[in-house]
Parts: C-alpha cells; structure tokens; sequence
C-alpha cells in the first residue's frame, strides 16, 4: 500500500463524513499526523477538486470532482449486468420464469429472461415490449412513476384486452396501481396470457426514479397464494439489492 496514496483517501473519507467540514488540527488529531502533513495533502487534494476550504471557517469540505467522478460511475452502470447474479438467486429459489424490464422513453422492455426450471410457454422475450397495463412488471412501473405520466401513457397505448381478466377501465387500473405502489410489489393474475400468473417488484435508479422491474412467472396453478406468500419477501429485497447496485438509496434501506 502507498503511505501517502492510503492518507489521502483516508481524509476524502473523514471530510464526507462531515456535512459542516473539518479543520485541519482536527484532522491531525484523528489521524495521528502532524498538521504540516496534513495540510499538504489537503492542498494537493484541493488542487485537483476532490475537497475544498471554506474560507470563512478555513474547514474542509467535499469538493465537486467527487460529484463528477460518481455521476460518470452511476451512468455506467448496465442494470442488466448488475442485476443478473440476482435474478439467477430468484429462478433457484422459486424454480419459475424470472423477467427483468426496463423503463424506457415510456415504454417497458424485456432485457432479460431466465426460463426456470419448470414447463412454461410464454410471449415474452427479450427486446419486445412488455404491456404496461395488464403484467405485473408494467403495472409496477405505472405505479411508480409521476401521476401526471402514468395516466399520458394509459391514455396514449390504451388499455386493450388480451384475457378476459384484462383491466380495460382507467378508473379501476389507477385504483390498482395505488395499492401497487403502497405494498411494494405488483400481482397480475391471468390480465396477460391465460393461464399465466406474475407477481413483480420495482427497481429504482440513483435518482430515485423507477428504472424497471423484477417479475416472477408461473401458471396459475403453481403460482397460488401460498407460493406467493413464499417468494414475495424475497423479490422485493431482491428489487432493493439491484436498486441499491444502481445507486439508490432510500430512507427506507
């Protein structure tokens, strides 16, 4: 490890947790260093906008690269990518059809499907459009994303019928979509392919904003309440996981 390299992010890490900054002499204190040392990485730092002096106060604070350098690294970010490793923990788990959407110019995508272990034929693959309206991945984004949004989207694609227990009223849907985003996760019995029963959980980005969901697929028989029951805890946290790998961080986590 390089002594100075290792101080200088040390300090980065104790002047972050200090909203009001940290002098100096105090920073000397907590590290065991002399205060010549310690102002020399500090101006070293402050050259390269990793921290900054109030002048008033003469403490330290974060400087603006340290923004810069997380806004590059949230933007990297391939929620496929870090979502994967969870959505294969989800198909050993529940052994069913794992989906993961994506939200997008107002449309919901699929990005990646795992086929579980158990028999099941469905419309579904990825790069198509999910319906926002009767799958539990589309409803779940619907309910969290702005009011004003959702209703432009429902009003704009329409609500048509695939099954015979399609929610085709916008009154009964936004209804729906309320209970949705109280719970925390989105069911869809049938709305979609008979016979097909989904239960879903969003997935928020490093803005807070809804930037997909996790699905779990079986028939309706095998996805009954009790195995509903079962797997939902699960989902959701795995929902929290993939947020968190995206930079979201609630008050809730």
């Amino acid at each position: 490890m390089v002594q100075s390299v290792d101080r200088a992010l040390t300090i980065i890490k104790i002047v972050s947790s200090r909203k009001e900054g940290i002098g100096v002499t105090e920073l000397a204190n907590k590290l065991g260093l002399n205060k010549s040392s310690i102002f020399r990485i500090l101006e070293t730092l402050t050259a390269h906008g990793f921290v900054e002096q109030n002048k008033e106060t003469k403490k330290y604070k974060l400087g603006y690269q340290v923004l810069e350098l997380s806004t590059k690294l949230l933007e990297s970010i391939d929620i496929r990518k870090e979502a994967i490793p969870f959505l294969r923990e989800l198909e050993e788990i529940s052994n069913e059809v794992i989906h993961l959407v994506t939200y997008f110019q107002k449309e919901a995508v699929y990005i990646e499907k795992l086929e579980g272990h158990e028999t099941l034929r469905m419309h579904s693959q990825v790069g198509r459009r999910a319906p926002m309206h009767c799958t539990s991945a589309g409803k779940v984004i619907l309910a969290n994303l702005p009011k004003n949004e959702a209703i432009e989207i429902i009003q704009q694609t329409g609500l048509p019928r695939h099954t015979d227990k399609t929610i085709t009223t916008e009154k009964e849907l936004l209804e729906n979509l309320v209970m949705i985003k109280e719970q925390g996760y989105g069911i869809e019995r049938e709305e979609n392919e008979t016979g097909i029963t989904c239960i879903a959980a969003p997935i928020f980005n490093h803005r807070g904003e809804i930037a997909g969901a996790i699905s779990i697929s079986g028939t309706a028989l095998r996805m009954n309440d009790d195995k509903i029951a079962a797997i939902k805890d699960k989902l959701i946290e795995v929902g929290t996981r993939v947020s968190q790998r995206l930079g979201y961080a609630s008050k809730d986590l």
